[in-house]
C-alpha cells in the first residue's frame, strides 16, 4: 500500500493484528502502574467509536481530548480516527480562556476531559460553549451532569450486539485525505491555530519515520518504551504510533520528576524526548562527580570530558578506542545503570539539541538522535539515522520529504506530511505557503554538500542590533546553557548596542559549588555577588567560543525559573518572547542604562 492510499487508522489496525500478546500499555497513577491487555484496549477502542457514533457523532465532527498521558487517551484517539471523527487534543497546561477558544473555534462537539481537577479549568464556562453536547470524564466525576467513559463504551457495546458489521462498515468509509485531528498550535504570541492533519499527513510520517529508526526493527519488538512527552504534541503522538507499529509495550509516567524511579521500575528500551531533560541528565552526571575524591573523582572527571571528543559519525579508533573502552568500563556503564540497565537509545525533539549533549549520550552508549519538524508537518522533516549521525545538524529529509533554503534562508518543504492547512483562517494559510506550495517553517538554517540540514534560529527570534550586527539568540543561548550552573537564559539585544541576557541559575548545583568553598549564599541568591560571579564566569567561557557581538556583555538574575504555568512558555517549553520581555522590562532597561 503507497503512502498516498493509506489512512493512519489502517496503519494503527494492521498492527494491532501483528501486535504481542499480553501488556499493550501501562499507566501510572497516584505511583501505582494500572496495566491494559491488548484484548482489552482493542475492544474498549471499538466500542468507544461506536459509543460515541450512538451518540450521535459523525464522520469529520470534532471531538476535545483534555488529558494526561494514558492509555484512555489512546483508546479515545484510535476510536475516533477508526471512524473519522477528528480529535482536538488540548495540553493540560492550557489555561481557560484558550480552552474555551478552541472548543468554539473547532466546534467540538463532545469534550474529554481525564478528571474533575482538569474539569476545573473548564467548569467556569463550558455551558456558554453551545456546541459541545456532552462532557466525559475518563474516571469517576463528582459531577451529576458528566457522563464517563465507560458509559460510552457499554452504549458502543450494546450497538456492537445490536450490528455486528456496523464497526466494520464506519471504518472502510475513512479515506486517507480525510483530516484526522485538529491540532492548536500553543504559539508564543496571541491564540493558537488550528493546525489541519489528515489521515495520510502523519501515516505517511510514520512509515517515513520509522524506515530510520536508529535501533533494528526487531529489537523493539516486545519491548518496554517510556512516554512522558505531552500526546496532545505531535511528535510524542507521532512516536506512540511507531511503538505501536513496532510491538512496543508502552508506559506512560505520571510525573517527570519522578522519571528516575520509573527508569528502574519500567527498565525501558526506547524513549522520545526533548533536549531540557537530556541537559538536566548531563548537569546531573556531573555534578554526581563531587561526591567522589582521589582517583576515582579524577577517573570520572577525564571518562565524562572525554566524551566532548566523541563524535558518532566517525567512532574512535586506535588508541582512542581504547581510552573509551577503558571509559566505558569503569564510567560509563554506572550511568547506564542508572536508566534501568536495559535501555538503549533516544530521539529527541522540540528543540535543538547542543553538540555537547548530543556528543555525551552517544558516547556513554545510547544511540541517541534528533529530528526536526513542526506540528505544520506531522511532524518530522528531517532526523538522524543509523551512517547520518552529523554533529551540529538535524540529519537528512526523510524520504518524500523535500527541503530547501530560501533566499531569505528560511527553510522551507513540500511533502505528504505538510498540514491541509489553518482551520476556519485561510489568511493565514496563504501566509506560510509559497506561491507554489512550498510550506514556510519559520526557521533559518543550511545545508551542506551531503545533504545534512542545520537549524540556525526561529526567523522571528533573529534581531539586528543598532550597530547593523544580525544575531540567532538560540545559538548563544545554547553556548551559555550548557553550563551546569545555568538553567534558562533570554538573549536581549533587538536595537541596542550589545547582547545582554536574563539568566536562571541552577540555583542548586550553584550553592553546592560555593559550599564546596565554605561559603554559604544568601538568599535571595540572585542578589548575591558570589552566586553573580560564579555566574558571570559561566559566561565569560561562553563568550569566548562566540562572535564579538554575540557576546553577552551584561546579564540580569531571575530568583525564578520561566514556566508554563506563568505564562513564560509554551507547552512545548519554547519562550515567549514578547511575554518575557515585557515582564522583565525593568532588568533589561538597567543593563542598558548608561549606554
Amino acid at each position: 500500500m503507497s503512502n498516498s492510499e493509506i489512512t493512519l487508522s489502517e496503519l494503527l489496525f494492521k498492527a494491532l493484528e501483528d501486535f504481542p500478546s499480553g501488556l499493550f500499555s501501562s499507566t501510572k497513577r497516584n505511583g501505582k502502574w494500572y496495566p491494559v491487555k491488548l484484548g482489552e484496549f482493542k475492544k474498549r477502542v471499538k466500542h468507544t467509536a461506536l459509543g460515541l457514533h450512538k451518540l450521535g457523532i459523525k464522520a469529520g465532527d470534532k471531538v476535545s481530548l483534555h488529558a494526561e498521558n494514558s492509555t484512555e487517551w489512546l483508546i479515545c484517539d484510535l476510536a475516533m480516527q477508526s471512524i473519522g471523527v477528528v480529535s482536538v487534543p488540548i495540553y493540560t497546561t492550557q489555561h481557560g480562556d484558550q480552552i474555551k477558544y478552541i472548543l468554539e473555534n473547532s466546534d467540538a462537539k463532545i469534550h474529554f476531559v481525564s478528571n474533575d481537577d482538569l474539569f476545573a479549568e473548564t467548569k467556569p464556562f463550558i455551558d456558554e460553549v453551545e456546541n459541545i453536547q456532552a462532557v466525559v470524564t475518563f474516571f469517576g466525576s463528582k459531577h451529576d451532569h458528566l457522563k464517563e467513559l465507560t458509559e460510552i463504551e457499554k452504549l458502543g457495546e450494546e450497538l456492537d450486539k445490536q450490528n455486528p458489521e456496523l464497526y466494520s462498515e464506519l471504518r472502510s468509509r475513512v479515506k486517507s485525505d480525510d483530516l484526522v485531528t485538529l491540532i492548536y498550535t500553543s504559539g508564543t504570541t496571541g491564540m493558537p491555530k488550528g493546525v489541519m492533519l489528515t489521515q495520510n499527513n502523519i501515516a505517511s510520517n510514520v512509515i517515513a519515520s520509522l524506515e530510520i529508526l536508529p535501533l533494528p526493527d526487531e529489537e523493539f519488538y516486545s519491548k518496554n518504551v517510556l512516554s512522558y512527552l505531552p500526546l496532545s504534541h505531535v511528535f510524542e503522538r507521532m512516536v506512540d504510533y511507531m511503538y505501536i507499529c513496532r510491538g512496543c509495550k508502552i508506559h506512560y509516567i505520571e510525573a517527570v520528576e519522578d522519571i528516575r524511579d520509573d527508569f528502574q521500575e519500567v527498565k525501558p528500551f526506547f524513549m522520545a524526548t526533548v533536549p531540557r531533560l537530556l541537559e538536566k541528565i548531563h548537569t546531573g552526571v556531573k555534578v554526581k562527580g563531587q561526591e567522589l575524591s582521589g582517583i576515582r573523582k579524577n577517573l570520572y572527571y577525564w571518562a565524562i570530558y572525554l566524551t566532548e571528543s566523541y563524535d558518532p559519525e566517525n567512532p574512535p579508533e586506535g588508541l582512542d578506542a581504547l581510552k573509551h573502552k577503558i571509559a566505558d568500563r569503569t564510567v560509563y556503564s554506572k550511568i547506564r545503570e542508572l536508566f534501568g540497565g536495559r535501555f538503549r537509545g533516544l530521539v529527541s525533539g522540540g528543540a535543538a539539541l547542543t553538540p555537547e549533549i548530543f556528543k555525551f549520550m552517544n558516547a556513554i552508549g545510547f544511540m541517541s538522535v534528533q529530528g526536526y519538524g513542526l506540528t505544520e508537518t506531522s511532524p518530522v522533516i528531517a532526523a538522524h539515522s543509523p551512517g547520518n549521525m552529523r554533529v551540529g545538524s538535524t540529519g537528512k529529509p526523510l524520504r518524500g520529504v523535500e527541503i530547501k533554503i530560501a533566499d531569505d534562508g528560511e527553510i522551507i518543504t513540500r511533502g505528504p506530511n505538510v498540514m491541509a492547512g489553518y482551520y476556519n483562517d485561510e489568511e493565514k494559510t496563504r501566509e506560510v505557503f509559497t506561491e507554489d506550495g512550498w510550506f514556510k517553517t519559520g526557521d533559518i538554517g543550511k545545508i551542506d554538500d551531503d545533504g545534512f540540514l542545520y537549524i540556525t534560529d526561529r526567523k522571528k527570534s533573529m534581531f539586528k542590533l543598532s550597530t547593523g550586527k544580525y544575531v540567532a539568540p538560540q545559538n548563544i543561548e545554547n553556548q551559555i546553557s550548557s553550563s551546569g550552573f545555568i538553567e534558562q537564559v533570554v538573549v536581549i539585544g533587538y536595537q541596542r548596542k550589545f547582547c545582554s541576557a536574563l539568566i536562571v541559575p541552577a540555583y542548586e548545583n550553584v550553592v553546592k559549588r560555593l559550599k564546596r568553598d565554605d561559603y554559604e549564599p544568601g538568599k535571595p541568591y540572585s542578589s548575591d555577588e558570589k552566586v553573580r560571579s560564579l555566574i558571570q564566569q559561566e559566561v565569560d567561557k561562553a563568550n569566548k567560543i562566540l562572535s564579538p557581538w554575540e557576546t553577552v556583555k551584561r546579564f540580569e538574575l531571575l530568583e525564578e525559573p520561566l514556566t508554563i504555568e506563568s505564562g513564560d512558555l509554551t507547552p512545548t517549553l519554547k519562550v515567549k518572547r514578547p511575554i518575557v520581555l515585557q515582564k522583565f522590562k525593568a532588568k533589561i532597561e538597567s543593563m542598558y542604562q548608561e549606554d
